[in-house]
């Protein structure tokens, strides 16, 4: 390939005898696949093959979303000497059913990038969607997010394709898609514009002080609840009353348009300190 098309290219490795054998036959890109990176003896066994080369490697996130897991592989091969390093966002494994093939669970990535400001983050939108009619919805996102660039597979004849034929497309399709990506500015031109985006965030500061007042008030009287429950020896975790919270929430979510999904993850939030507060309380005399 390297010889027809003068193109650069890279391969997966997981293991040392990977790593030598791609080096020599002079691959330009390595990458660490997802069930790699979740064993730190893996990538250790990878990163002790890469000392003294200069070369670029990718590590994609762990299979399961596990942030210091994905920083330690990165940290692992930086502390070989590689310089030129970047991670990979391909979603995480899910038992829940979604439309995805690997959940994006966006927030993960975000928090890698805003932790590493100086890593650059490559979205695999094909292992993500898992299918092609996903893949313009997913590369658009990725672009919205910041991310320094995208992993497409593409293949002359999907159908024939060896493995995840269903996620691929061909190469008429892939420059269809990159052409209707839709490119961001980092900052507004317009100094009205900018002006008024200061006033809306101003605002917004002010609405997230509010919000933290109202959860700190709301933990003082979950601290009286847990008093009350250590006294009458009671329980912690309170099945009716939670579902009673839940489902009362999410028709109000309903109501003032919030999507459900997000105000039950804030729920759960919520309640999770909440019974890490009660729990506290309730066994300190054990303590």
């Amino acid at each position: 390939v390297k010889q027809k098309t003068n193109m650069r290219v890279a391969t997966e490795v997981a293991k040392a005898s990977h790593v030598e054998l791609a080096l020599k036959y002079g691959i330009d890109f390595l990458w660490i696949g997802a069930r790699t990176s979740v064993n730190p003896f893996f990538v250790q066994e990878i990163a002790d093959a890469l000392r003294g080369v200069d070369i670029p490697v990718l590590v994609k996130n762990p299979l399961h979303p596990d942030l210091q897991l994905w920083i330690g592989a990165l940290e692992r091969i930086s502390k070989a000497g590689i310089k030129k390093l970047a991670a990979v966002h391909r979603g995480f494994f899910t038992y829940e059913k979604t439309e995805y093939r690997n959940s994006p669970r966006w927030e993960a990535m975000l928090e890698l990038k805003t932790n590493h400001p100086e890593l650059p983050v490559i979205c695999d939108i094909s292992h993500i969607a898992g299918n092609t009619h996903l893949l313009p919805v997913v590369a658009q996102q990725s672009i919205d997010l910041d991310m320094d660039g995208l992993m497409i597979e593409t293949h002359c004849n999907p159908a024939k394709a060896l493995s995840d034929a269903e996620q691929q497309i061909t190469p008429q399709q892939l420059f269809a898609l990159v052409s209707h990506l839709k490119l961001r500015k980092s900052t507004f031109d317009d100094e009205r514009l900018t002006l008024s985006l200061a006033g809306i965030r101003k605002t917004i500061d002010q609405l997230d002080s509010d919000l933290l007042d109202i959860l700190s008030n709301r933990m003082k009287l979950v601290k009286q609840i847990g008093a009350l429950k250590q006294e009458g020896e009671v329980s912690i975790f309170q099945i009716m009353r939670w579902r009673s919270i839940v489902k009362q929430s999410l028709l109000k979510a309903d109501e003032i348009g919030l999507h459900r999904d997000f105000v039950k993850n804030i729920l759960i939030q919520i309640h999770d300190e909440s019974i890490r507060i009660q729990s506290e309380i309730l066994n300190k005399e054990v303590e």
